[in-house]
């Protein structure tokens, strides 16, 4: 696996400490009296025992993947030989749980892969797969690579007894699961995150076993000490949330249920991962005897689609054919029943791009009707979409693979309730200046089930192992958004796996439906899953590979089908929230819209007996929506582009800058748009109403970021690297750069106009930022699972060039004061020049 992928697995491995509780049955024998047997005679009794006197005629049996016995109070597993040493994942979600804590039922806790192994002294091993290296059987090395990956031993069993047909075994699993075991209960991160002590014995209990043919679910109630916390987390410690029933009862109780699935026999066939195409992946290190070095295979996740038997040859000839277990998507019944047509409309409307792959009838949204009384939202054989009863904004889509091969095995998507808040807050801003259903607090349930079908489309791509593609909508060129034949028809982005939400560069003169303005699957959709699903009827994966990546060299005559990544921090092309081709032109299109809709928020929020709680919310998405422009422009500047290629392509180099007109641009709007006071964000009417005068301004806070940003030393150097590496003709030079920013930002030196309070602010900032840069911090690692170290500009250009700057800042700054008539603005011009003679000599 890819080291980010497995890391937390292999955290929680490092972090086990599980106690071994004694089983009732191992309790010592008491010492033998003298006229006991001999202790031979009395150890045996501890050995397996005949089946009827384990498994009695009070069982009561049920058949599957492990056939389950009761017998009172204790439960059995039955394993039978054939699944000793097959890798199986275990999953753990929340059946129920307490309230509080931002976890919901349905929501999954971990997985991880296991296997059942016979031990040394009648008894079974459970261990816990960790797929980090392999090697075939066949091959010298394979010895070694088995040393040197030892799965660990998380649970013992002793063997009861052995099956009628000696073919399988016996284990008790009652205090297994009762007990608070790791890879089917919560990993220590969780409990420390709940603020959860040990678990309390006689308040656990097994709520029921059930097995089916190839997976087993086990339901458990499981109560833990919880001391309420009144402290906050100490420094650097793990983030602690006290639950609110630990607070009633000291204790905190939730139901589990742990799916056990049987990974196939022979796994499915790889298709190894290409970074131009969006797929998540896993990977881990191949091993063999005629190696040079060794072989890091890496997969994309997907599910498998296999044709009928008698279809097969349909297949072959391209016909479009039904799979054999096509992915079913059910609706959890807790959902509203009038939003459930749309979720289903989101999943169904996948068909289209598998038709493109090579089946019909591939994918579908259903509800859930199950008759059978034991079949339970968490059963590993169904995917779900879960409806969480919580106030986030969010929803999400996981999914559950094979660490072998990259088969999805199931997935539960998460849904919370309170993400309509968030699609109308979003709809509203983009795009009521165009479209009048978007103009008040409560859309229609037409238009809302509309806005709810694309964020299921969306997180249905993602439990197919599709990425965000965050470049799609940069393939759209801006004036295209505009024009209503084409976006209608194309829509304004190649890609629901974009975050490009709505069509907010659309006018209210270009009428424009919701055709244009709304998300949808698109050109890439299509393209992706058809690169990912579509069989190449290659004999093995090395061949496969050659055959994909021939279709990904035909893919680049359309530039739709390009894929964006969304780790990619330099390359402006992919960012969230974006459209169009110039980010300079769509965010000045979307600013017209925004300067429409604020002169109607007042309007267009109302409702009754509202305390302006209403506009404040809205005002802040709107002042929210214009940062986002602000940033996009400033990716711009210093921005390197990235087209990931094999060797077969010609063309572009892999990396690039920015062209220099582009980033150009980019600070000429920053100038104009941002750092000019925008006064018409700044309205009385709105701001008297919901703003307290003693809180920073919003607009400020703009302001200042933005500029931050944009001076920032890994920014600047990334810009002298980049002139070093490419040229000065092809790049936007660091003192160019920084010239243009300081005209914009000290445009009242030579104008002599009063500087606004905004502005003051905004030079004090500037001033700041290049005081920082002269006297850089010590570099720290960026915190989360990419750490990367911060650029250390101390011996770089940037100290040299803001040094410079600060030094002819200071003389422009003295020749205006005397001329400087505003008072404010004259005490301000003086404290900046203080400021800037103490930092360039600090002993003056």
């Amino acid at each position: 696996m890819k080291k980010y992928i497995i890391f937390p697995a292999l955290l929680c491995c490092a972090l086990v400490a599980t106690a071994k509780k004694k089983h009732k049955n191992d309790t010592p024998t008491p010492p033998a009296t003298p006229a006991a047997k001999p202790a031979d005679s009395t150890a045996s009794k501890k050995g397996p025992k005949p089946y009827n006197k384990v498994i009695t005629d009070k069982a009561v049996t049920k058949y599957g993947l492990f056939t389950v016995h009761k017998v009172d109070e204790k439960w059995y597993f039955e394993i039978p030989d054939s699944l000793m040493n097959r890798e199986m994942i275990v999953t753990t979600r929340y059946n129920k749980i307490a309230g509080g804590g931002g976890k919901y039922a349905g929501e999954m806790v971990n997985d991880q892969t296991i296997l059942w192994e016979k031990g040394p002294n009648k008894n079974v091993f459970l261990r816990v797969v960790t797929t980090i290296s392999l090697a075939d059987s066949s091959n010298e090395i394979y010895k070694a690579v088995t040393n040197s990956n030892l799965n660990p031993i998380a649970e013992s069993f002793e063997i009861k007894a052995y099956g009628k047909d000696s073919n399988s075994v016996v284990i008790d699993v009652s205090d297994f699961f009762k007990g608070d075991n790791q890879p089917i209960g919560l990993g220590t991160y969780t409990k420390k995150q709940f603020n959860l002590g040990n678990q309390i014995g006689d308040r656990s209990y097994i709520q029921g076993i059930n097995t089916f043919p190839i997976n087993t679910e086990v339901r458990v109630v499981r109560t833990f000490n919880s001391t309420p916390s009144f402290m906050p987390p100490t420094p650097g410690g793990f983030p602690s949330t006290t639950l609110p029933a630990a607070y009633a009862a000291e204790a905190v109780t939730m139901e589990m249920n742990n799916s056990f699935i049987l990974l196939p026999k022979v796994p499915m066939q790889k298709r190894y991962y290409d970074p131009r195409v969006g797929f998540f992946a896993d990977d881990y290190v191949m091993y063999n005897d005629m190696q040079q070095k060794v072989d890091n295979q890496v997969f994309i996740i997907r599910w498998r689609l296999e044709p009928k038997d008698e279809d097969i040859e349909k297949w072959k000839r391209g016909e479009l054919v039904e799979p054999k277990k096509p992915i079913v998507y059910y609706i959890d019944p807790a959902t509203p029943k009038k939003w459930r047509p749309y979720l289903i409309q989101g999943i169904n409307d996948w068909q289209a791009a598998f038709e493109q792959a090579g089946f019909k009838n591939a994918i579908m949204g259903k509800e859930w009707d199950m008759k059978d009384s034991v079949a339970n939202l968490e059963d590993a054989r169904y995917s779900v979409l879960r409806y969480l009863p919580s106030n986030i904004e969010n929803a999400y889509g996981p999914n559950v693979h094979d660490p072998r091969s990259g088969e999805i095995m199931e997935s539960h998507i998460g849904w919370f309730h309170n993400v309509m808040k968030l699609l109308h807050d979003w709809y509203m801003i983009q795009a009521a200046a165009v479209d009048p259903s978007a103009r008040k607090m409560e859309f229609s349930d037409e238009l809302m089930g509309q806005l709810i079908r694309f964020v299921s489309s969306h997180e249905v791509g993602h439990t197919l192992g599709l990425r965000h593609n965050m470049g799609s909508s940069s393939r759209t060129p801006v004036e295209n958004l505009r024009n209503k034949a084409w976006v209608e028809a194309h829509g304004h982005t190649a890609s629901i796996m974009d975050y490009a939400r709505f069509n907010y560069v659309a006018q209210p003169e270009d009428n424009i439906s919701e055709k244009g303005l709304f998300p949808r699957i698109g050109d890439y959709d299509k393209w992706a899953i058809q690169w990912g699903y579509k069989s190449s009827f290659a004999k093995d994966e090395k061949e496969d590979k050659k055959i994909v990546n021939q279709w990904v060299l035909d893919s680049l005559k359309n530039s739709r089908l390009w894929f964006g990544t969304e780790s990619n921090p330099f390359d402006p092309r992919s960012q969230t929230e974006d459209l169009g081709d110039n980010s300079m032109k769509a965010s000045a299109y979307g600013i017209k819209n925004l300067q429409v809709i604020i002169k109607k928020l007042p309007d267009w929020t109302k409702e009754d007996a509202d305390k302006y709680d209403n506009l404040k919310d809205m005002y802040g998405a709107l002042v929210g929506q214009y940062n986002r422009y602000m940033n996009h422009v400033a990716k711009n500047v210093g921005g390197v582009y990235e087209n990931p290629k094999s060797v077969e392509q010609t063309g572009e180099d892999v990396y690039s800058p920015a062209p220099k007109a582009i980033q150009v641009e980019a600070v000429t709007f920053l100038n104009k748009q941002l750092f000019e006071t925008p006064t018409w964000l700044l309205d009385k009417d709105i701001l008297n109403k919901i703003n307290n005068p003693v809180s920073t301004e919003m607009v400020s806070n703009v302001q200042v970021n933005v500029l931050n940003s944009l001076l920032s030393g890994a920014r600047l150097n990334r810009l002298a690297m980049s002139t070093g590496r490419f040229g000065t003709s092809d790049t936007y030079p660091l003192e160019q750069m920084m010239d243009d920013v300081k005209k914009g930002v000290w445009s009242e030196l030579s104008s002599k106009k009063t500087i606004d309070i905004f502005r003051r602010n905004l030079q004090k900032a500037y001033v700041e930022a290049l005081i920082t840069l002269i006297n850089p911090f010590a570099p720290a690692p960026t915190p989360g699972p990419f750490q990367q170290m911060a650029v250390n500009t101390k011996n770089t250009d940037v100290v040299s060039i803001a040094r410079a700057q600060l030094t002819a800042l200071k003389t422009q700054v003295d020749g205006a004061i005397p001329g400087t008539s505003d008072k404010m603005s004259k005490y301000h011009l003086q404290d900046v020049s203080f400021r800037i003679k103490k930092a360039l000599d600090p002993k003056a």
